[in-house]
């Protein structure tokens, strides 16, 4: 059984509706997940708001964080995925933002990805750094990582 298909069986057994907010992976979660038939018992919708103002117009990101701290924080990731669950019928919600590559800086490299994952009343926010890899393995890398936040979360409950 694959992750994806891990995640939906969780949230079946628990009776969970998922949402998620994509930045960086542009969908890519919302696709592991919907590729699978009868997913749409568990999966609400996803959000892909690469730009900053997707994040504020469809999630709520305030403008203050984003300047504060920038796209690529685990605190614009903790408001993607609380907006998320505001604009959906989820109790679940995973979000995603991060630099693919390629480029970066020094502040704020290559490789580097902040999660936020809620479900019911707990969050888990956290950043991974998976390296100038090439873009293709970040994301894909970054969509596995969010489907496991959202799997031991589902576990966890």
């Amino acid at each position: 059984m694959t992750l994806a298909a891990d995640v939906l069986k969780a949230a079946e057994a628990k009776g969970v509706m998922i949402a998620t907010a994509e930045s960086c992976t542009g969908g890519m979660v919302t696709v592991a997940l919907t590729d699978i038939a009868g997913s749409s018992t568990v999966v609400d919708r996803g959000f892909v708001t690469y730009s900053n103002s997707a994040k504020m117009d469809m999630l709520g990101v305030r403008a203050a964080t984003l300047e504060t701290f920038g796209a690529v924080s685990e605190d614009v990731a903790r408001e993607m995925a609380l907006g998320a669950l505001a604009h959906s019928e989820a109790s679940a919600a995973v979000a995603v933002t991060g630099i693919a590559g390629p480029g970066g800086s020094d502040h704020k490299p290559e490789g580097r990805v902040c999660f936020g994952c809620i479900i019911g009343d707990r969050m888990t926010v956290e950043t991974v750094e998976f390296g100038a890899r090439g873009r293709d393995t970040v994301r894909r890398a970054a969509r596995d990582h969010a489907l496991k936040m959202l799997l031991d979360g589902l576990r966890s409950r």
